[in-house]
């Protein structure tokens, strides 16, 4: 038994394979078992028999004995060749039962990892779809709906711009032709001033009927021009210059009328005097006087009122009320007004 022994503690995987009954995984299993104290220690390992025990001993005592002598060993009861297959056959199909529940554990614990997967794939999907459908509207509402209303809001500000800039560009035109305007007749008013002086200095030297008519037709058209240069200066609501020629025009209709004792303009001076007295609080009313005024000295009559209105005047109009409501473009006279009748002598 000492000799069986240690062919169980020393043997190799190789020899052992080689004892019928005995497959790899029985020899891994009495190798990883050593080392052994009895013999009997072997039959605590896993998948080993009484018959594979006996079949190890039969080997192991083979191995000791010399090879001529093989055939004087006797054969024991245990070790006959029918038991031998029959135990093993019982040893292999439990050892078969074994390997394929093991297999079937295998498998089945494939199974559900790959079910374990499939389900995190799932999750992972349903994740990312829930992401898309109630992230896309958030992200619209929070992020790209106020862009989209501040470009609109920026797009509707830079067309009121550009509105208020085509805007000021026709004030701007405007003022530069008030601004002509108002050169043109202070050019026009310092000639006629000029001409005035000349024919009154004619006068004083050669007291003509015809010369004294072409003084008062230069004083009526200066007034004239003064009237428009005061009506432009209101468009620009310089009401102080305004005023003054107003004043200035009163003054020569009011000498042109002592001179030639004209009803029409006397009815000028009274409407001039109105305005006069409305300016500057009021320059408005004093606009519709002046315009009341210029039209008694070109039509020769004050229009007729269409209706009766009350004036209540709250704040100062700017000038582009003033050349909104009332245009106050100069007019060109370009015809000779009424011959006043001539002074007596």
């Amino acid at each position: 038994m000492t000799d069986f022994l240690q062919f169980l503690n020393t043997a190799e995987l190789k020899t052992l394979t080689q004892v019928p009954g005995v497959n790899r995984q029985l020899a891994g299993n009495l190798i990883a078992a050593r080392p052994f104290d009895a013999v009997e220690d072997c039959l605590n390992v896993k998948g080993m028999g009484k018959a594979t025990f006996a079949r190890l001993e039969s080997f192991a005592a083979e191995q000791d004995q010399p090879a001529g002598n093989s055939a004087m060993v006797p054969v024991t009861e245990e070790a006959m060749p029918a038991p031998v297959e029959k135990n093993q056959s019982a040893q292999d199909s439990a050892q078969e039962h074994d390997s394929f529940l093991k297999r079937l554990g295998r498998a089945f614990l494939l199974f559900m990892k790959a079910l374990v997967r499939l389900i995190m794939l799932a999750i992972l999907f349903v994740a990312v779809g829930a992401m898309f459908y109630f992230g896309l509207p958030y992200i619209q509402k929070t992020f790209i709906a106020p862009v989209e209303e501040n470009t609109a809001q920026i797009q509707r500000m830079e067309a009121e711009i550009a509105n208020l800039q085509e805007q000021l560009d026709e004030m701007n035109g405007r003022v530069t032709t008030l601004e002509d305007s108002i050169e043109a007749h202070t050019a026009s008013i310092e000639k006629l001033e000029e001409m005035q002086a000349s024919l009154e200095e004619q006068l004083q030297e050669n007291n003509d009927a015809l010369l004294l008519e072409l003084k008062h037709e230069a004083m009526f058209t200066r007034a004239l021009d003064t009237l428009a240069r005061a009506r432009l200066y209101l468009a620009q609501s310089n009401f102080g210059l305004a005023k003054s020629d107003v004043q200035a025009a009163r003054d020569l209709l009011f000498e042109l009328e002592d001179e030639t004792k004209d009803e029409i303009l006397s009815q000028a001076v009274t409407r001039l005097d109105m305005a006069l007295g409305n300016l500057p609080d009021f320059p408005v009313v004093a606009s519709g006087d002046l315009e009341i005024a210029w039209q008694i000295l070109i039509l020769g009559n004050a229009p007729a009122p269409t209706a009766t209105a009350t004036v209540t005047v709250t704040s100062t109009p700017t000038a582009a009320s003033l050349v909104t409501e009332t245009p106050f473009a100069a007019p060109e006279v370009t015809a000779t007004p009424t011959a006043f009748p001539p002074p007596t002598p």
